[in-house]
């Protein structure tokens, strides 16, 4: 058993491991930002349309999302940056996804597949859960829909457009942070549907304290929305937490893992090609996404 000393020294090192992590997301979300920036002025100098945004885990502990928008989540579009991001509108001014019994979702950028907006009005009386049928096998997500309806209405809606069939997971962290990042038919990190909505159910997070640091604790399981890594930035990506997690209080907790979160820890227990650094890249065992199917009760 190690000792005290030894424990103090393991705990040291996992804190500067973790700052470096973070060091390095910040500097690569940068020249994401600058490179989606170019992009946005070369589209409106032609005239074809916004660019791109990368549902991204932005900014947690690793590339930390799961993101493109960070928990868990995406590089680019980060859970945990979870993250990149091309560019993106401001989000809605209102600090809630949900306006007078309305959902909020603003165009922002080029959809990555062609959809259409979720309808304004979520059907928060019902109960939805999400298949997902993968190369790996079947996973099973009980969705949030009371607890985060906008977000529970906006992938019910892609869903059902089938935007995330025949997708792979881009993302795949395993130090730092435990995620495994979906959501993105460009497979880049930077792609997302077109519009942004605000974040929801956060206040539902266990806060931990972390190194001195206040942070939410995400348990294995939870399904939540990557971003880019600004506040209210939710797009399409979405990120598994595989192992307990903790991240800033970020992303939105729209589902649980029912069953197959097995598939997802032997996914991780292959690791990642660490294309975005330690632990975080493509997942060595590719996870394709061949439909995602909603029964609603």
């Amino acid at each position: 058993m190690a000792s005290k000393k030894q424990r103090q020294r393991q705990l040291a090192r996992q804190a500067h491991q973790r700052r470096m992590m973070r060091q390095a997301d910040r500097a690569r979300r940068a020249r994401q930002w600058a490179v989606a920036g170019i992009a946005a002025v070369l589209v409106v100098v032609v005239g074809v349309g916004g660019a791109a945004i990368a549902g991204a885990f932005n900014g947690a502990k690793s590339a930390a999302a799961a993101s493109s928008s960070t928990p868990a989540a995406s590089s680019a579009a980060t859970p945990v940056s979870p993250g990149p991001s091309a560019s993106a509108t401001p989000s809605p001014t209102s600090t809630a996804a949900m306006v007078d019994g309305k959902c909020v979702y603003t165009k922002s950028g080029a959809a990555a597949r062609p959809v259409s907006l979720p309808p304004a009005r979520p059907d928060k009386r019902a109960t939805y859960t999400a298949k997902f049928t993968t190369n790996r096998g079947t996973i099973v997500v009980d969705l949030a829909g009371s607890a985060a309806p906008c977000t529970v209405n906006s992938f019910v809606s892609l869903a059902d457009q089938s935007y995330f069939n025949n997708t792979h997971c881009h993302r795949l962290v395993t130090v730092g942070i435990y995620v495994l990042q979906c959501g993105d038919p460009t497979g880049t990190g930077t792609g997302g549907p077109g519009y942004v909505f605000n974040s929801e159910n956060l206040a539902s997070l266990k806060q931990v304290t972390v190194n001195g640091s206040t942070e939410a604790l995400y348990p294995a399981g939870t399904v939540a929305m990557a971003n880019t890594g600004q506040p209210d930035s939710n797009g399409s990506q979405f990120f598994f937490v595989y192992k307990a997690t903790d991240l800033p209080a970020s992303y939105t907790p729209f589902g649980t893992v029912a069953s197959g979160l097995r598939i997802i820890q032997q996914v991780a227990k292959a690791g990642s090609d660490n294309s975005n650094g330690t632990g975080d890249g493509h997942p060595k065992e590719t996870v394709q996404i061949e439909s995602v199917t909603i029964t609603k009760t």
